[in-house]
């Protein structure tokens, strides 16, 4: 076996871009400062549910104050679009306007933007708005939108319904249900969260009036179908009017990759003042007007044979999608619900979806988009089903998982598992947490008063199908490689991840090798980045391209070298005579006098319409404290599916990452809503808790890969799998701990040490302990 690349696929490879970024010298929007620019401030409603009559007169005369933008000068606009929809029912989704129009529908709603010298004039412009509210009824919760008589969101929308849909097959299931032995259920709430990304976000835009042409410069998740559902959705003007440059991106979550109001609105304002025009987010705008996060209440039913073997599957799920229908909003749910059977064996399955609408913050896809809210369902479901029988959760799982000689197998929901051995990974999680002394040492943490809780989540998704993109590498002249793509690193590492695959073919270190993403001017395509789509699809197009590239420098070397290409080998960013010492090197291929350039850069596109199946065991051991509730994760396990590792260091550092973000779920983290009046009461970070590292655990982490057959590359995203497993993981240990002292057998997240210790005050109440 050859030895491995020194800076190839599999090596723990320190990120080339960090020395820039901890040093602070990252160029993030905000510091794009072209001067002199004017500065923009967007005017949001204080109600979620009001009629509005407004007077900007006023304020356009005050000092410095250059524009300002109503829905009356924005209406020849189109509306943020919603790109998803059903085949088999389709729906009409209802107005997002780019400022809403005498009627706001949510705290937040955008219906001013204001363009001054400064930002102080800016924000004193918006304060002399003269605005006359007439408020009206709002609903903000699911339960309270679908009941008889709450207000309606949309008068169309009878119900505050969307849609109301079924996946799988309803007979089977309930006849799944008549045979069952027992039937294990429950009812649980996946709170909304707000990303809460540490850069806001932010767009410059300038104008060139001579050429009719707009530079956006936006930290977003990818710029072309950016660039794309502006021009041609929004702006209605010609692409190549329009040049969109993503710089460095500080964290997106899926949350940075839709089109948002500010985008347009900046545009608008830029081509009608012929001005330059800078806008960034404060931290309230973010709270009140960036997508939030999952928000959905599942009822889900197992039917149970007396062996403990899974009959059948029913399930009942509402998504919240708050007052409009954001990018892919309706897909969240719905899509999710295709990823319930999880990794056992259920053919008789059925889950009933309705998407509400409410008087809050659309919601869309964050970090897994749908996979994290159907791992929760179904490993709290295994977990109660287990307890309903009398198992344990280990064996329940191994009774019903899929086993490797049934692979590929294909759900009930239509997806096809390629590869894995989930009974493999549990069984090493177990051994690395100590499983079988659990007891030992829940007997003493009892002595000091505290209460111990063991749980487990085995958890799959789907991702990787965003769609084509394409690579193109290049020969620079001084020997270098290039590599221009349409994907767009948020914090992921791209710059090292790329540069590894191609050192893998060339031997090329990676400071030699320079990726160029996010600007639509330099790279012909690009889909952006999300759903862990970047190394599946984009990691394969570098793959091809750079090979490809190997075989045109070897056609240019075998001149130089008066060799057959058959007999040539690439290493070191040389090309030699395999067995010789003759080798030329790429900085002279790249010099070298009437050198064909067509053969110093090579393209490939690289699409998974399969997807891939990243599945993995998270364990958590925590001990709860039940004189206050507090509670604290003693242990953490992960043991992950990811195919093949292309980066070890990396890849640790996205499920590290991942996890605290669902570990910050399942204690802390929620958005809410006044139920009275829509008032969104944790709209700043004094009220809306976010994890510490002293929160988190010290994390162990190993992979047991079994290589994906339907990627080339082996490999199955990995950027989401962290804040898919760890919010059932987590839920499931302090349901175990609970369960166990005070016979509690749910609690829905976030587990707060307030929500905890009430648990356990009125269990003791009722059982008199």
């Amino acid at each position: 076996m050859a030895a491995p690349i020194k800076f190839g696929v599999g090596q723990s490879v320190r990120r080339k871009e960090d020395d820039a970024l901890i040093r602070g010298k990252g160029r993030y929007t905000d510091d794009v400062a072209p001067s002199p620019a004017l500065h923009a401030l967007m005017l949001r409603s204080p109600h979620a549910h009001a009629t509005y009559t407004i007077d900007a007169g006023k304020a356009r005369g005050m000092p410095g104050v250059a524009l300002i933008l109503t829905a009356a000068d924005v209406a020849d606009l189109g509306g943020l679009p919603c790109l998803f929809n059903l085949e088999t029912d389709p729906f009409t989704a209802p107005p997002y306007p780019i400022l809403a129009k005498d009627e706001v529908r949510h705290v937040g709603d955008a219906i001013a933007f204001v363009v001054a010298d400064t930002v102080d004039h800016a924000r004193d412009a918006i304060e002399a708005i003269d605005v006359k509210w007439t408020p009206l009824p709002a609903v903000a919760g699911l339960v309270n939108a679908v009941k008889k008589g709450a207000p309606q969101v949309w008068p169309d929308k009878p119900g505050n319904v969307l849609f109301d849909v079924s996946i799988g097959d309803k007979k089977a299931a309930e006849d799944a249900f008549a045979k069952a032995h027992a039937v294990a259920e429950i009812t649980i709430v996946n709170p909304r969260v707000i990303t809460n990304f540490m850069e806001t976000r932010a767009a410059v835009a300038e104008y060139d009036a001579r050429k009719d042409h707009l530079t956006l410069t936006i930290g977003s998740q990818g710029s072309h179908r950016l660039r794309e559902i502006l021009c041609d959705m929004i702006l209605k003007m010609p692409k190549e009017n329009m040049r969109v440059i993503c710089p460095d991106v500080g964290g997106g979550f899926g949350t940075k990759l839709f089109p948002y109001r500010e985008y347009a609105l900046i545009s608008v304002a830029a081509r009608k003042l012929k001005k330059t025009i800078k806008w960034t987010a404060e931290r309230s705008d973010h709270f009140m007007g960036d997508a939030q996060g999952r928000d959905n209440l599942t009822t889900a039913k197992m039917a149970l044979a007396e062996d403990g073997k899974f009959l059948g599957m029913d399930v009942d799920l509402m998504g919240d999608m708050g007052a409009y229908l954001s990018t892919f909003a309706p897909y969240i749910p719905h899509g999710g619900a295709g990823m319930l059977p999880g990794l056992y064996d259920i053919q008789a399955f059925h889950c009933r979806v309705r998407t509400v609408f409410t008087n809050t913050v659309p919601v869309d896809a964050y970090r897994g988009a749908g996979r994290p809210e159907a791992a929760y369902v179904i490993e709290r479901l295994v977990d109660a089903a287990a307890r309903k029988l009398g198992m344990t959760p280990d064996a329940i799982r191994r009774k019903n998982f899929i086993p490797p000689k049934s692979l590929p197998y294909t759900t009930a929901t239509g997806k096809v598992y390629d590869s894995g051995d989930f009974v493999a990974h549990m069984k090493r999680a177990m051994e690395i947490a100590n499983w079988k002394e659990f007891s030992k040492r829940a007997k003493a943490a009892k002595k000091d008063g505290l209460v111990r809780g063991i749980g487990m989540a085995s958890y799959v998704e789907v991702c990787g199908t965003m769609g084509e993109e394409t690579a193109n590498v290049a020969l620079d002249a001084n020997g270098d490689i290039s590599i221009l793509i349409g994907t767009q690193s948020s914090g992921q590492g791209h710059q090292t991840a790329y540069a590894q695959i191609v050192a893998e073919q060339f031997g090329v270190p990676p400071e030699r090798v320079h990726v160029l993403q996010g600007d639509t001017d330099k790279i012909a395509t690009g889909l952006g980045t999300g759903g862990s789509a970047s190394i599946p699809s984009g990691g394969v197009s570098v793959q091809r391209a750079t090979h490809d590239l190997g075989n045109k420098l070897k056609e240019l070397a075998a001149q130089a070298l008066e060799a057959g290409t058959g007999d040539l080998e690439i290493a070191d960013g040389r090309i030699r005579i395999a067995g010789t010492d003759r080798s030329v090197s790429f900085a002279d291929l790249a010099k070298r006098p009437g050198g064909d350039t067509s053969k110093m850069n090579a393209s490939a596109t690289f699409a998974s319409a399969d997807g891939t199946y990243p599945n993995g065991t998270h364990l958590a051991e925590v001990e709860i404290d039940p004189a206050t509730g507090i509670i604290k994760i003693v242990s953490y396990v992960i043991v992950d599916d990811f195919g093949v590792t292309l980066n070890p260091l990396m890849l640790a550092g996205q499920v590290h990452g991942g996890a605290m973000q669902g570990i910050g779920q399942a204690l802390m983290e929620q958005a809410v809503y006044s139920p009275a009046d829509g008032q969104l009461v944790t709209g700043t970070f004094m009220d809306y808790a976010l994890p510490r590292a002293s929160d988190g655990p010290s994390f162990v982490f190993e992979t047991h890969n079994v290589p994906c057959t339907t990627n080339p590359l082996g490999v199955k995203g990995a950027g989401e799998a962290g804040a898919i497993g760890s919010c059932p993981a987590v839920v499931n240990a302090i349901v175990e701990g609970l369960h166990r002292e005070y016979g509690i057998d749910h609690i829905d997240m976030p587990a707060t040490p307030e929500r905890v210790w009430v648990a356990i005050r009125e269990a003791q109440r009722r059982h008199n302990l």
